[in-house]
């Protein structure tokens, strides 16, 4: 559970980070990080397409400058984007200036007041800097699709059993979380509707 759904004690010590919209409303906010990448962004649209479900993609700057059609796919689509950094740095273990100039390039490119760092890590100087231009977006589940030792069944599962009100789901739209992507994420959203939730864009 810690890293599907990290505690609340955790995410009190990130001050204006968003981890979960309200708890009221049966709601659900997909999110995918990483893309966009035209071996696999595409057929994610094509999914929410089908279902009627819009999303938010934490885009990584240099996936963007590549791959500019596919991007401009995901906005024509009626999706939502947010800042994944340029080259997807991870801020803990980057200096400051090195970590912050790295999203500001990525936001040549990705216009959004949304940002959502890489693995989920900063230092608390990058947070604060960072909230005063974004709002810093984290997760309330995570489907852990990226893991190549889970299979994809397992991954539908966590979906099923953290979703909640106000959840905000990670997903990724990469390669390397693609097999289990794809397998979960349909019978996620049918699952989910059967549920009674409806889907938001952040």
């Amino acid at each position: 559970m810690f890293i599907e759904q990290l505690p609340d004690f955790v995410r009190c010590l990130y001050k204006g980070v968003l981890w979960r919209k309200s708890p009221s409303e049966k709601t659900i906010y997909l999110t995918f990080d990483d893309g966009p990448i035209p071996e696999v962004t595409p057929r994610v649209l094509d999914v929410l397409d089908r279902y009627d479900v819009k999303a938010t993609f934490f885009c990584v700057g240099e996936n963007v400058m590549r791959y500019p059609d596919v991007y401009k796919d995901v906005l024509a689509r009626g999706h939502r984007t947010g800042n994944h950094t340029y080259n997807h740095y991870r801020g803990l273990f980057r200096n400051s200036a090195d970590y912050l100039a790295n999203i500001e390039k990525a936001a040549q490119y990705i216009e959004s007041d949304l940002f959502r760092p890489p693995h989920g890590d900063m230092k608390w100087s990058q947070l604060r800097t960072l909230r005063k231009q974004y709002q810093v977006v984290q997760w309330d589940v995570i489907s852990r699709d990226y893991n190549s030792d889970l299979e994809p069944e397992k991954v539908l599962a966590i979906v099923k059993k953290y979703a909640r009100n106000g959840s905000i789901i990670v997903f990724h739209d990469s390669l390397k979380a693609a097999r289990n992507m794809q397998y979960a994420l349909p019978r996620a959203i049918e699952y989910l509707k059967e549920q009674g939730f409806a889907f938001g864009v952040l």
